[in-house]
């Protein structure tokens, strides 16, 4: 079979145009990879259904990689023209489980296959053009435009593996083989599986700015720790071995499994991993298309739900406590095994960048006497992701990272047979919610290292906490809160209570005020940075945040939803992610529309503003707050509204551009100025004053 996944690109060379050949044959391979893998399903029809409940229909991950490239790039002001709006709201944002994922099968209608496969096209020759023509110098670095087309790229890659997941899990009759995608044909009786001592060592993760491969945002920054000798199972948890977990009643035992872990059960009513089948009581096992005998020398694919189920029916069995990894611990066992990083690894050495399309025997893949190290299925760790020290948001994706470091998604560590690109870095860092599977696995470990204690976690994003400081703290100087007398304002002039938006929400606080006065508030906002924290406060019931007062020194602050009056008000309001010049159509029919300090941040206000209208009910109400500070940074001076001179020498101020450009749709009812007070330090403060404009829909 001839190798239908390539190795990644390095950042740095000697030669431009070579390295704009490399990134482009890179590109190609990948939209390549990633189109071949939909033809596992049978038919267009399948597009339209989905795996399991919690994600869309496939049609929307088909579209959802190519729309990113074309999202990102307008984000970072990169390019200014979409190659096709509505399909780049309809498939922007992904689906984690997150409050702000909108599942609701009524706000989509899905384009045709062959529409989606029309407008990949597009994008593809679009993107082809721009890594000839954009800026380019060597080497690339995190702020380059090039950066941007290769993050596009990996994040494709991780959609090939997510989605062969998700086909994986499409029920048998609405796949096919595809010829290229050959599965292993070598299983056998499972191995024994026994510990390997691994010895005691300081491991220093995290990777600098220098590294010559791309990399994610947490991968950067540092983290280092002792790591205590610690034993490790010799081979990942096989069928075979994990059978006896499942025939000894390890799935109908409560006292296995956690709080999570029973809510998982009840569910799912799961009696076995989801990729095994029963036929006459004979167990099976699920491949990408087919379902063949049982391989018990393959390893086990199962959430960490299970994978902790089991080491707790292994403790138990043993008299021995065993657990999953740490991912200090599973470094420590990567520098064990000898690994260098992808480019010094021959690809003949593991079971990864789609070498099958299926998991391997255990005993086959020899890393200094542990196998499997990297390879044939994702390895469940018990540390949830959090940021290293140094740990910075990259501005064209700031909600990659920040949404998991929650204490709910887990570490996975090593790579698996669909693993590809970062995927298969040595740096790379991915987590899951512990009920999703993935192509992963487990090996356990005895392992002596003190666990942390679980404690609240506070906002550390220096931007996110200066916002939950200026929504949820105590006033400054006698200038009331910005947020609540917004909404106070917006209230009183809007006539019809029954739903709002509050647009550029941030943190949240003004949707709960709105919320006092109208039937039912959404707030959204682009970044989930933002958006999380609102979200966090309906469901997790406060906002928890680093307060900055001197140099490296903050206070830690906390705000319940009972000290600030909203428990009964959480049910009318929910968060969204969006992008106010191209929100999705089903955000409509609104009574109020708030937008706060939003226009001069905007890519293109006129996108916004042109538009507004038909989102709004008869007699709808449209306020705008801003104090008008444009800047390049957030809108390219050609779309600023205000805040110049015309080519006559004239001075253009924003409020006669809204008046303008509203004057059509909008009568101006109400105009004032409304001061605010952003803390930046215990001595430092921004004393700022918006303008109010009050437009009543004609």
């Amino acid at each position: 079979m001839s190798k239908l996944s390539i190795y990644p690109v390095t950042l740095d060379g000697e030669s431009i145009e070579k390295k704009r050949e490399e990134i482009r044959e890179y590109f190609h391979n990948t939209f390549n990879l990633f189109e071949k893998i939909f033809e596992v399903l049978k038919s267009d029809e399948v597009f339209y259904k989905m795996s399991e409940p919690t994600r869309h229909p496939m049609i929307f991950y088909f579209g959802h990689t190519a729309t990113f490239f074309v999202n990102k790039l307008i984000h970072m002001k990169i390019i200014e023209k979409r190659v096709d709006p509505d399909f780049e709201s309809i498939f922007a944002v992904g689906v984690d489980e997150m409050s702000w994922d909108d599942m609701d099968s009524k706000n989509y209608k899905w384009p045709t296959v062959n529409e989606v496969r029309e407008y990949r096209s597009k994008v593809r020759t679009f993107i082809d053009k721009l890594i000839t023509d954009i800026p380019l110098t060597l080497p690339i670095t995190d702020n380059s435009e090039m950066w941007v087309i290769l993050m596009g790229i990996e994040h494709e890659r991780i959609h090939i593996e997510t989605s062969l997941v998700l086909h994986r899990q499409m029920p048998i009759e609405f796949v096919q083989d595809v010829a290229e995608f050959n599965i292993c044909t070598e299983s056998g009786s499972a191995p024994i599986n026994e510990m390997i001592r691994i010895p005691a060592r300081h491991v220093e993760l995290g990777k600098d700015k220098s590294h010559n491969l791309y990399g994610w945002d947490n991968e950067y920054g540092k983290y280092s720790e002792d790591v205590s000798e610690f034993q490790a199972s010799k081979f990942l948890v096989s069928n075979g071995e994990f059978m006896e977990f499942v025939k000894d009643g390890g799935y109908e035992n409560e006292d296995y499994w956690d709080n999570e872990g029973k809510k998982f059960l009840e569910i799912s009513g799961a009696k076995q991993p989801t990729f095994w089948h029963v036929e006459n009581g004979v167990y099976k096992y699920r491949t990408l298309s087919s379902i063949i005998h049982m391989p018990e020398n393959w390893p086990v694919d199962v959430n960490a739900l299970e994978a902790e189920a089991f080491c707790k029916y292994k403790s138990e069995k043993d008299g021995v406590k065993y657990s999953l990894a740490s991912e200090a611990e599973y470094a420590s066992l990567y520098e064990y095994a000898k690994l260098e990083d992808i480019l010094e690894l021959d690809e003949d050495r593991a079971n990864q960048n789609l070498t099958h399309f299926s998991s391997c025997p255990v005993d086959k893949y020899n890393f200094n006497g542990v196998y499997d190290v990297i390879g044939n299925v994702w390895q469940w760790s018990r540390t949830p992701i959090f940021g290293f020290e140094g740990f910075e948001v990259h501005a064209a994706y700031d909600d990659f990272s920040v949404p998991t470091f929650d204490d709910k998604h887990a570490i996975i560590s090593g790579s698996s047979w669909a693993s590809s690109g970062n995927l298969i870095m040595k740096h790379s860092r991915y987590a899951f919610r512990k009920h999703f599977y993935q192509n992963a696995g487990f090996r356990y470990v005895i392992s002596h290292a003190k666990e942390g204690k679980v404690q609240d976690i506070y906002e550390s994003d220096e931007l996110v906490s200066q916002y939950c400081e200026f929504q949820y703290a105590n006033e400054h100087f006698g200038v009331k809160n910005f947020a609540v007398e917004c909404a106070k304002i917006a209230s009183k002039f809007t006539p019809n209570k029954r739903k709002a938006l509050d647009l550029g929400c941030a943190t949240g606080r003004a949707s709960y005020e709105l919320a006092k006065e109208f039937d039912e508030v959404e707030g959204i906002d682009f970044s989930v940075r933002f958006v999380q924290v609102g979200s966090k406060l309906k469901e997790e019931g406060y906002v928890a945040y680093t307060s900055k007062e001197e140099g490296e020194l903050t206070t830690n602050k906390k705000v319940t939803i009972e000290e600030l009056g909203y428990e009964t008000l959480k049910e009318k309001v929910s968060f969204w992610q969006g992008d106010a010049c191209n929100m999705k159509p089903n955000f409509n029919s609104y009574d109020l529309v708030m937008a706060t300090n939003l226009i001069d941040r905007l890519y293109q206000p006129l996108l916004f503003l042109n538009t507004i209208a038909e989102r709004l009910n008869d007699d709808g109400v449209l306020v705008i707050t801003s104090p008008y500070t444009w800047q390049e940074s957030s809108t390219k001076k050609e779309f600023w509204l205000g805040g110049y001179k015309d080519e006559n020498g004239n001075e253009v101020k924003t409020i006669d551009s809204l008046k303008t450009i509203l004057a059509d749709k909008f009568e101006l009812i109400h105009l004032q100025d409304l001061e605010f007070v952003i803390k930046e330090t215990a001595r430092k403060y921004q004393h700022t004053i918006s303008e109010v404009s009050v437009w009543k829909k004609k």
